[in-house]
């Protein structure tokens, strides 16, 4: 009976939180309303919080709790694995854009946007899922993790796709749709990886492979473009306040 509580209770915070980083697939439409040229002044500073708790949570709850669960060597394995996965995905990416002839080019950077993106909210639904089977607290933090990063990702994706030449409605609608690949990521882990003996370590790992590339490959090169002294300033203070946010969540965990 205590096991089926657990269960329920698991299930239900990973849909909830699921069901807030789906609802900011709409974000996008923020640059109808505030213009965008405000908005990219503020999109840096939120590219350097996100950063900050990425790695926040990497260091402060995602390795500890391996720990607590045996980490060795094949665990770092794990990671260093899941980094390797990530970077061959984005190079590949990378790599179709370049070979697009230039009359496909936009409807090629669409689609592999949208594809893409339904690839990394399935990698999301896996890793937010796999934090709260081990705990409530780290798939709170896990979770947060998430929606920090989300917020500008789905910005950048709307521009992408709005850039590409689809009206802000459609890529909206595809956008949000795109979200749902995060749902059936959690339904293979609440259904198939409960109870696995390495399963937990594996998403864990899973999870802090891909908080570390998209932190270091993705949002601190951003931040490495802004050379005005006082600007740079104001960047490393948000992304030490992404890592204290991190932080704070430990709270939780006593």
């Amino acid at each position: 009976m205590l096991k089926l509580f657990c269960v329920m209770i698991t299930t239900i915070y990973t849909f909830l939180a699921l069901i807030i980083v789906s609802a900011l697939s709409f974000v996008g439409a923020l640059t109808l309303t505030i213009g965008q040229e405000r908005l990219k002044k503020a999109l840096l500073y939120l590219v350097s919080f996100s950063a900050g708790a990425l790695l926040g949570d990497v260091f402060l709850h995602l390795l500890p709790q391996m720990q607590e669960n045996g980490f060795g060597s094949k665990e770092g394995f794990y990671i260093l694995a899941g980094i390797f996965l990530f970077f061959v995905f984005e190079k590949y990416i990378h790599w179709h854009h370049s070979h697009t002839e230039h009359k496909e080019e936009i409807h090629a950077v669409v689609y592999l946007s949208i594809f893409g993106d339904a690839l990394h909210n399935f990698i999301d639904g896996l890793i937010i899922a796999g934090s709260f089977i081990v705990s409530v607290p780290l798939g709170i933090a896990t979770s947060l993790a998430v929606i920090f990063h989300e917020i500008p990702h789905e910005l950048g994706n709307f521009a992408v796709l709005v850039h590409g030449g689809w009206s802000a409605k459609k890529a909206l609608l595809y956008n949000f749709l795109s979200s749902f690949a995060a749902f059936f990521g959690a339904f293979i882990v609440l259904v198939f990886a409960r109870g696995g003996g390495g399963s937990p370590n594996i998403l864990l790992a899973l999870g802090a492979s891909n908080f570390i590339y998209v932190a270091l490959t993705d949002l601190v090169p951003e931040l490495h473009e802004e050379n005005e002294k006082k600007k740079s300033l104001l960047l490393l203070l948000v992304f030490i306040l992404g890592i204290l946010a991190m932080a704070a969540l430990l709270m939780l965990e006593r």
